[in-house]
């Protein structure tokens, strides 16, 4: 007789095996798997004939195996697959068929796996392995779900074509797919998944799946109850369940979905606010969720609020590095103040800030990484609750070991100079998460993914190691900006390689596709319109030498500027201004008044042809100019932490741009050659006029004074609010010389750049035309006021998107004496970003301009502004 072997071992490990091959089994070989069993127990008495008693084990040397069932995989795979081989001496019963049973399971490739002994002939036993594929999917059928969504499920559930079905695999994805949608507030979701077996020519094992999704109506929150608080209202408690909100048509950003996840974090920001106010006692006795008739759902919590507490006496135990004074100036709390558990719990250790100002860092800050700071209520006697707060300073740490993993491609040399941490110096938390912060700033790593890690902490020698784990992102760019204005469209095509190495240059092996590692910066630009064209080449070292913070800048460009031909609309290619250009600059970082400042300096040269080119301002036509002038700058930038979405600190930057003052000098009489420029202009003497004014600016003479500040204020988990301010200022040393007709300020619009190698600026206000906001040949002064409020909708490395709303006011000025900071244009809108890192920044705005452009009588109303390579 052929005897089942699928469990030979003892029968009192019978049970046992069978509970662990059930957890592998699929359900539909229970029945099956149930009758083996049967079988075995009724053969038991028949074993001891054929010599293979449960109660002892022989030894037998494996003969033929051979395979049965429906399966495309060959016999001599499967018996591989087993681990079983011909010659093999197997103990029977033993726990080689067992394993054999164990491997097969484990491919994952089969089901209803069973083992037989065939035969047994002068102590040579064959066997027979019995098994069938496990069905592959052939179609999916996904009901219930709209098409942009089908691929997503398929990806997160694994169920393409060819995988193999198991009930894990339809148990996994039913559970998977009734959270998701919980999450997102379908608490009714409802999962069924349905097998078709396939019939072919091919003998295959295949399915077609129906997944079918109801997700129902998503469950929104009619009410919020409270029951049994009387010192906080009904009111503040439901503000502060930050995700768990009621029905409001207002709001916009929360909604009055429920979920379950978000509801019980909530539930602790209740008590919390109890907490806040000196009910530390309170609780929440009970919950409930109603079921309305309208399918929303309301919600009842019973709150025990305890009683009011105060502190009292609040001691420090423990602490000689700092006085009970200076830690209570930390502490910041007194006897007698009600009782707040949150507050002192942040004043202690505030674990939502890595910089706040808590006793903690206090600590962290000077070294004691071991610290240990524990707050210990010693007696609560009528209501007053006495504290102390215990501390085990521990010894100072040194850093032992600093590394950095995850830079495939950035160059040691050029990370570990950003690191504020170095082997052998004291611990100090503020040097680490300013670290984290700078590499953040390279521009180089992904911001959201860079993290400290603390490694082999000693606190008997007082040493840890540091590591830096980054992640790289793209750091090169095709850069691609355009925008309408000036009558037409302004497109920029070029490369920014902001991770160059210019030492590798000439090493071939090192162009993948280009080389880089050193952080120097290189980037080609060619930007054109009907009226202009540009070609710009720009390079930078930011540490000059490698030893120090010093940025080495230079670039060089060109530009061709035809005039307008008011007749036809279109560029006159006749008469054209010619502009050529370098600059050479440094800048340094600087350690006062503290290590956020930059001190720029720069040297520029300009070249001004003129061709035939007669305007307003530039009266002769055929001529030249020169521009030789130093700029000087002092910025400040501590923004964190991520350069694209920053979410807190400001930056500023004020820049005072000076040219030779040559009339102090060249002995020429403006004075005189301005009451001549008034005659000639009376006498309407053209050859004149053009004579005095290339005089004028053979070399161009001025001062420009530029201020600009924000500040980013993450006034909520995910909003960021950035007010900012701008100022600028164009004058002459000499009145009778009066403002070149270069470097001004053109306000209105997107503010792409244009005709920027004049040194004019353009300057974005949205709501408004290109330029729309300043006299035809710009202003000489502006100021513009901007508050900005973002929400970021994914930070990804891939794709980086944040929404915004803004309200925009400003203006420019001809004049000084025309100035009014009051007298602005006012406008307001929403906008869109999206950061890819081969292409930079793209965006969108919808701006209202409230108020009418120069020359109109009415408001300007709506404009749409598109925004590729603009700032953030």
């Amino acid at each position: 007789m052929k005897l089942l072997l699928n469990i030979k071992k003892e029968r009192e490990d019978l049970g046992k095996q069978v509970n662990n091959l059930t957890n592998r089994l699929p359900l539909k070989t229970y029945l099956k798997f149930s009758l083996a069993i049967l079988l075995t127990t009724l053969a038991y008495s028949n074993i001891q004939a054929q010599d293979l008693s449960f109660n002892s084990s022989k030894k037998y040397t494996v003969g033929t195996i051979s395979v049965l069932g429906n399966t495309t995989f060959g016999e001599q795979t499967i018996v591989n697959f087993s681990g079983l081989r011909k010659g093999q001496e197997i103990n029977i019963p033993g726990e080689e068929i067992g394993n054999a049973i164990k491997k097969l399971w484990g491919t994952k490739l089969f089901n209803n796996i069973e083992v037989y002994v065939t035969s047994i002939e002068n102590g040579t036993a064959n066997l027979q392995i019995r098994l069938e594929d496990l069905p592959q999917l052939n179609e999916l059928k996904i009901n219930g779900v709209k098409k942009g969504k089908v691929e997503s499920i398929i990806e997160e559930n694994k169920l393409k074509k060819g995988t193999k079905v198991t009930e894990n695999l339809i148990t996994t994805t039913k559970n998977f797919l009734t959270k998701k949608y919980k999450k997102q507030g379908f608490l009714n979701t409802k999962v069924h998944i349905n097998t078709i077996e396939v019939k072919d020519t091919t003998g295959s094992a295949r399915v077609n799946m129906v997944l079918n999704i109801d997700k129902g109506e998503k469950v929104k929150i009619k009410d919020i109850v409270f029951n049994g608080n009387n010192a906080i209202s009904d009111k503040k408690l439901r503000k502060a369940m930050k995700s768990t909100k009621k029905i409001n048509r207002l709001r916009i950003l929360k909604r009055s979905k429920f979920i379950d996840s978000a509801y019980q974090a909530d539930l602790s920001s209740v008590v919390d606010k109890f907490k806040e106010n000196g009910y530390r006692d309170a609780r929440i006795i009970s919950d409930s969720i109603i079921y309305n008739n309208d399918k929303t759902i309301s919600i009842n919590i019973d709150i025990n609020e305890g009683e009011l507490y105060t502190f009292g006496d609040i001691k420090f135990i423990g602490n000689t590095v700092y006085t009970d004074q200076q830690l209570r100036n930390i502490l910041r709390i007194e006897k007698g103040d009600t009782y707040n558990g949150v507050l002192l719990q942040k004043r202690i250790a505030d674990n939502t800030k890595p910089d706040a100002n808590d006793i903690t860092n206090l600590y962290q800050n000077s070294g004691y990484l071991f610290s240990t700071i524990r707050q210990v209520e010693v007696s609560a006697d009528d209501n007053v609750i006495d504290m102390e707060i215990r501390i085990t300073e521990g010894k100072p740490a040194y850093f032992n070991r600093v590394s950095v993993v995850g830079n495939d491609k950035t160059n040691d040399h050029v990370v570990y100079r950003a690191l504020r941490t170095r082997p052998g110096q004291l611990y100090d938390k503020s040097d680490v998460v300013r670290t984290v912060r700078e590499l953040g700033q390279l521009g180089f790593f992904d911001a959201q993914e860079i993290s400290p890690n603390f490694n082999n902490p000693n606190p008997v020698e007082g040493t840890i190691d540091m590591e830096y784990s980054v992640k790289e992102t793209g750091s090169s760019q095709i850069e691609l900006q355009g925008g309408y204005g000036g009558g037409g469209f302004i497109g920029t095509l070029g490369l920014s390689f902001n991770n160059f190495s210019i030492k590798d240059i000439f090493k071939k092996e090192a162009y993948k596709p280009i080389p880089m590692g050193d952080g120097q910066r290189l980037a080609l630009r060619l930007q054109a319109s009907r009226f202009y064209q540009t070609y710009s080449f720009q390079f930078s070292e930011p540490w000059l030498g490698g030893k120090k913070p010093v940025q080495f800048s230079t670039s060089l460009s060109h530009t061709k500027q035809f005039l307008y031909d008011y007749t036809t609309g279109n560029a006159d290619k006749s008469r054209s201004f010619n502009i050529t250009g370098i600059t050479f600059g440094l800048a340094k970082r600087l350690s006062v008044p503290d290590e956020y400042f930059t001190l720029s300096n720069a040297i520029s040269y300009q070249r001004y042809d003129l061709n035939n080119y007669n305007t307003g301002l530039f009266t002769f036509g055929d001529g030249y100019s020169n521009n030789l002038s130093y700029t000087i700058g002092l910025s400040r930038n501590d923004t964190r932490i991520d350069p694209i979405f920053p979410t807190g600190g400001s930056k500023f930057s004020a820049t005072a741009k000076f040219s030779f003052p040559y009339s102090l000098v060249n002995g020429v009489d403006y004075a005189q050659l301005a009451e001549d420029r008034e005659q000639a202009v009376i006498d309407q003497d053209s050859d004149e006029l053009a004579k005095i004014d290339q005089e004028r600016y053979k070399w161009l003479e001025f001062y420009k004074i530029n201020f600009t500040g924000e500040w980013y204020n993450q006034i909520a988990k995910n909003l960021v609010l950035r007010p900012l301010i701008e100022f600028g200022f164009l004058g002459a040393y000499n009145n009778d010389r009066g403002v070149i007709p270069f470097e001004r300020y053109f306000v209105g619009g997107d503010g792409l750049g244009t005709y920027s190698l004049d040194g004019r600026e353009a300057i974005q206000l949205r709501g408004y035309p290109n330029q729309s906001l300043s006299s035809t040949d710009g202003g000489t002064i502006y100021n513009k006021f901007s508050l900005e409020l973002r929400y970021p909708i994914t930070l990804k490395a891939s794709a980086k998107i944040y929404a915004l709303g803004f309200l925009e006011g400003g203006a420019s000025y001809d004049r000084f004496r025309d100035y009014n900071p009051f007298d602005i244009k006012r406008s307001a809108g929403l906008g869109i970003r999206i950061f890819m890192p081969a292409f930079g920044l793209l965006g969108i705005d919808f701006g209202h301009g409230f108020d009418p452009i120069i020359g109109e009588t009415t408001k300007n109303g709506w404009e749409t502004h598109f925004i590729i390579g603009q700032q953030f």
